[in-house]
């Protein structure tokens, strides 16, 4: 047992510290403001009941997730080892039964707030005014869904918060160009862009970004780097509606 575990199991438990889940830009467990650290098999266990939302998550079904390769029995001792690793504070963010595992409901997730974010952003009936958007809104957004992690069960999962967030971040860009908050608009297309660098309505609005911020310069360097990268890695060129951005400003030797 850790000291702070020792600590705390002499308070109530409605007396702990509050505890908290990132998933996105990398895992971590953070109590009160402390980050935790986690055994392997048990930082696998909590992201997968954290992805699983607040639903109860059979035994067999995590076990099964976690462990695919190993057989039943063995896939089930890691489960409980896993579990009994955690030990105090870090069990705290379990609620386990002997059928099924959940989230306990005081956890706090980033990867919801983020999401809950997104989906307000792209709600067309959620003014822009009522999001209060500034430059910690595209923070929230910015990073990747447990980087690194190519577990069967957490691919997926971070593919649909790639796609939600880079319609999150191309609408906040949008909406900052419509609001003449330049600094914002190119911050949010940037970081659409570095998500995926191939994706064009990214390029397209981070040039518009540079544009309204009367930065032609910008806008067209931006236009010939993904031109390269586009031909280099996928032997395309730009359509006409991007290029049609930049028509005007590009210099008399510049391919197109």
């Amino acid at each position: 047992m850790s000291s702070n575990d020792f600590i705390f199991s002499w308070l109530p438990a409605s007396s702990w510290p509050s505890v908290h889940i990132a998933l996105l830009g990398g895992f971590d467990l953070v109590v009160g403001d402390v980050p935790v650290t986690v055994p392997v098999g048990s930082k696998r266990l909590l992201a997968f009941i954290a992805l699983n939302g607040r639903a109860a998550a059979p035994r067999s079904l995590v076990a099964g997730s976690l462990w695919p390769e190993a057989s039943e029995q063995c896939a089930y001792a890691n489960l409980r080892s896993a579990l009994s690793r955690l030990r105090g504070i870090g069990r705290k963010a379990l609620e386990v039964c002997p059928t099924e595992v959940r989230l306990a409901r005081e956890v706090t997730v980033d990867l919801y707030r983020a999401r809950s974010l997104a989906q307000r952003i792209l709600d067309p009936h959620v003014p822009a005014e009522d999001l209060r958007l500034n430059a910690a809104t595209v923070d929230q957004l910015s990073d990747d869904l447990l980087p690194g992690w190519y577990d069967e069960w957490a691919l997926p999962e971070a593919e649909q918060w790639q796609q939600l967030r880079l319609h999150a971040l191309e609408s906040l860009a949008g909406a900052f160009i419509d609001a003449k908050q330049f600094a914002g608009a190119v911050a949010a297309a940037h970081a659409a862009v570095q998500a995926n660098p191939l994706r064009e309505s990214s390029q397209a609005l981070l040039i518009r970004a540079y544009l309204a911020e009367g930065n032609p310069s910008e806008a067209l360097d931006g236009f010939e780097r993904y031109a390269h990268r586009l031909r280099d890695e996928l032997g395309l060129r730009p359509t006409p509606r991007l290029r049609q951005l930049v028509d005007g400003l590009q210099w008399p030797h510049s391919s197109r």
